[in-house]
């Protein structure tokens, strides 16, 4: 014979009788005003836990809600705060910019001034060779602002270089650090000439350039003594600052002396130029 199954009676059940019995209970101790006695007594052992379990997580579900509350508005906060700093930071980098633009104007201005004879006109790199330094370059005015091949371009405290390529609107400059640069230089305390070399190892090396052919018979020439253009120049207009001596030794002739420029143009750093508008040869016809 097959065994009866045990009735079980399902917890959700149970749970909903001894429900239905606290209520019931609760409605016949307010109904005959039952204020003591057991009944009493087992209610406020079964519904006063309840009644406080209830109260904590009531608590607790508030607090949570408050807390989250406020987590929102720093939340909020910070991202004003956020949206704040990033316009400051923009509004600082711009000042910045503009600062540093309007330094190099006032050097440009300054270096406008330092050669108030020539015609220049100011234009802006718009590239260069691959290299670290500004060796040869491009610039966006050309022929409709009237460059020509030849023209001397000055920047920072003297000499850059000479157009070497001019287009309608650009020209391409030579500096006077290349390799094939070949300036006529004057000593400006003796009026002894040399000849400046443009060097790019000497730059990369010492941050220098070269000079040769230094006639200094009454070794009145020192280190710090300035180089500027020479009248002799057949390209580069005269009096043009292109640097300081750094050193010099005799040649192995014994007659004249060789050694290293410091240039006054920051040729790793080359943003805007002056390009003077009028030429050597021109000059001298006229």
């Amino acid at each position: 014979m097959k065994r009866k199954s045990k009735f079980v009676l399902p917890p959700k059940y149970i749970l909903m009788i001894l429900t239905g019995i606290c209520i019931a209970t609760i409605l016949v101790s307010f109904t005959f005003n039952i204020s003591g006695g057991p009944l009493h007594t087992a209610a406020g052992y079964v519904f006063i836990p309840m009644q406080e379990g209830i109260n904590t997580v009531g608590t607790w579900i508030t607090e949570k809600a408050d807390g989250f509350k406020n987590l929102n508005e720093v939340m909020a906060e910070n991202e004003a705060l956020q949206k704040q700093v990033d316009e400051l930071t923009v509004e600082l980098n711009t000042m910045n910019l503009e600062q540093y633009e309007l330094q190099n104007l006032r050097e440009l201005l300054e270096l406008d001034q330092k050669y108030p004879s020539y015609e220049k006109v100011a234009a802006n790199v718009i590239g260069k060779d691959s290299s670290n330094w500004f060796s040869n370059f491009t610039i966006n005015k050309g022929t409709n602002d009237g460059i020509e091949v030849d023209m001397n371009v000055i920047a920072g405290s003297g000499l850059v270089g000479i157009v070497t390529e001019v287009g309608p609107n650009y020209a391409t400059v030579t500096s006077i650090i290349n390799d094939t640069a070949k300036v006529s230089g004057m000593v400006t305390t003796t009026s002894d000439n040399l000849i400046v070399n443009g060097s790019l190892q000497s730059m990369s090396e010492n941050m220098v350039i070269e000079f040769s052919n230094l006639n200094d018979s009454d070794n009145e020439v020192q280190v710090g003594d300035p180089i500027v253009t020479s009248y002799i120049s057949d390209k580069y207009q005269q009096g043009i600052l292109i640097g300081y001596i750094s050193s010099m030794e005799m040649d192995a002739n014994n007659l004249t002396k060789s050694g290293t420029i410091t240039p006054a143009v920051d040729f790793e750093h080359i943003e805007e130029v002056l390009v003077i508008l009028d030429k050597k040869q021109k000059a001298e016809n006229e």
